[in-house]
């Protein structure tokens, strides 16, 4: 009789030590952007598309939700149904590698990077947020394509659907890529 108290304390002492935080656990790694991978919120092949990626873990999942944008990255961080869940996301640092092919070597953790909205360079779906691990390196970025600099805490949705905006007034017909690809 004694034994079934017991082990339900030892159980619920385990259950108890998984939900508290631990340091010690390590964050998925960024994973390859691989030939056949397409984006979380909009299907589109990523792989050929310019501009940084993202790359978003759910509740300590190893498994990466992908993203051809940025911006569709934080379309889908900043959804409510998501906010409480996600774990951590990587996002290109485009001060490292090339704008048209970025590299999977040069992920950076997308609460520490510095963006760089409102600029003219064009990514997989129109309007990207630049992303950057250091600030003066998006500070130079901006000198030369415009734009401002913000913070991850900083973007919101209201942000990126003014954005997309920008977007529809640029190219009336659907949005364009650097490629010259349309847009969906």
């Amino acid at each position: 009789m004694i034994r079934l108290p017991i082990t339900a304390l030892a159980l619920s002492t385990l259950l108890l030590a998984g939900c508290g935080d631990n340091d010690d656990v390590a964050l998925a790694e960024a994973q390859p952007i691989s030939d056949g991978d397409s984006c979380h919120v909009c299907g589109m092949l990523i792989e050929q598309l310019p501009g940084p990626k993202g790359q978003a873990f759910m509740d300590r999942d190893q498994s990466a939700r992908k993203f051809c944008s940025t911006t569709d990255l934080f379309a889908f961080l900043l959804q409510p149904e998501n906010e409480r869940r996600i774990s951590h996301a990587w996002v290109h640092d485009v001060g490292i590698t090339p704008w048209s092919t970025p590299s999977d070597d040069a992920y950076i953790l997308a609460a520490e990077a510095y963006y760089v909205v409102e600029h003219e360079r064009r990514g997989a779906m129109g309007h990207t947020l630049a992303s950057f691990s250091e600030q003066r390196v998006a500070e130079a970025f901006q000198e030369t394509y415009g734009g401002r600099i913000l913070t991850f805490e900083e973007i919101d949705l209201e942000l990126l659907t003014e954005l997309g905006r920008q977007d529809a007034s640029m190219f009336p017909g659907g949005d364009r890529h650097d490629n010259g690809m349309p847009g969906h």
